[in-house]
């Protein structure tokens, strides 16, 4: 087992908080891994897929927007929401992008249409359904 710790926190719930490989997360400036004696660094986190390895066995997350820290072999990652692959209902994030796809097809002028949170659900639902297909 590696000597680097994972802690993944939402504002309802710790997701993860274990000993781990290695972590690989989607960063404000593209996606970074961490090994264990990573410089330390903060960043934003986008969403998409959050993974890591321990024991040999490499699990999935979909995550929104937040922040990570990486500090002394111990990566902290703050976000909004997070979800295992398993955890993921994949016929509604369908809903969710399809939804999202259907308010980005009007017109921009449109007043009561908010095109930044539809343009942020979209890539919330794309990243959800990409992660559970990790697990079908």
């Amino acid at each position: 087992m590696g000597n680097l710790f994972l802690e993944v926190v939402t504002p309802e719930r710790v997701v993860v908080s274990q000993q781990v490989d290695i972590v690989v997360a989607p960063g404000s400036l593209g996606e970074f891994g961490v090994l264990q004696g990573h410089v330390p660094f903060l960043t934003g986190i986008l969403p998409g897929e959050l993974r890591y390895s321990a024991d040999g066995r490499t699990e999935y997350l979909a995550v929104t927007t937040g922040f990570a820290e990486v500090s002394d072999n111990k990566v902290s990652v703050l976000v909004d929401a997070a979800e295992k692959a398993k955890e993921i209902d994949v016929e509604r994030a369908k809903r969710a992008m399809e939804r999202a796809k259907e308010r980005l097809s009007r017109d921009r002028g449109t007043p009561d249409i908010d095109f930044q949170r539809a343009e942020a659900a979209l890539r919330r639902a794309i990243a959800r359904i990409k992660v559970a297909e990790k697990v079908m």
